[in-house]
């Protein structure tokens, strides 16, 4: 019985490389940020899978971020809005038990500056571009990376600011 087991997992372990896909996908902040600049529905629903291998005290924060992000890539106003809601109670809930993780008020930062005015999520950007100026420094530079190619873009942060 035991041998059979092992011999199930080994080849389901085989299959799944076979297929290109590896076992347990990894989460990798890089590839989270490419994502988050990517406009392609397939890409944020695997990140969606991929973070859930994220540290579990940042989790709800990438999480809510992607949410945020796939509601842009809907069709249906009522799917965008009920994606945007969830992934905006998780970034939220986020920052509220982390309040100095100024990844996360970057993140919020990002999407406030991007969305619909109907949503009405645009209240902190001034804080939340002071909070990331301010520790810029303090930041991987991962996410240093991230910022500063979002300045490119940005008409509230701009590279001159760090």
């Amino acid at each position: 019985m035991r041998v059979k087991l092992v011999f199930a997992l080994f080849f389901c372990a085989i299959a799944g490389l076979a297929k290109g896909k590896t076992i347990q996908q990894k989460f990798d902040k890089a590839e989270f940020y490419e994502v988050m600049k990517s406009a392609n529905l397939e890409t944020v629903n695997n990140e969606l899978e991929a973070v859930k291998d994220a540290p579990e005290k940042d989790r709800e924060g990438y999480e809510g971020a992607l949410l945020m992000k796939k509601a842009g890539l809907l069709k249906k106003p009522k799917d965008r809005l009920s994606f945007f809601k969830q992934g905006r109670i998780k970034l939220e809930t986020a920052i509220s038990a982390d309040n100095d993780n100024t990844e996360f008020h970057f993140l919020r930062l990002a999407i406030e500056e991007h969305a619909p005015k109907i949503v009405k999520y645009h209240s902190d950007i001034e804080k939340d571009k002071a909070i990331v100026i301010k520790n810029f420094r303090n930041l991987s530079p991962v996410v240093r990376h991230a910022i500063l190619d979002y300045c490119e873009n940005s008409k509230v942060l701009h590279k001159e600011d760090f």
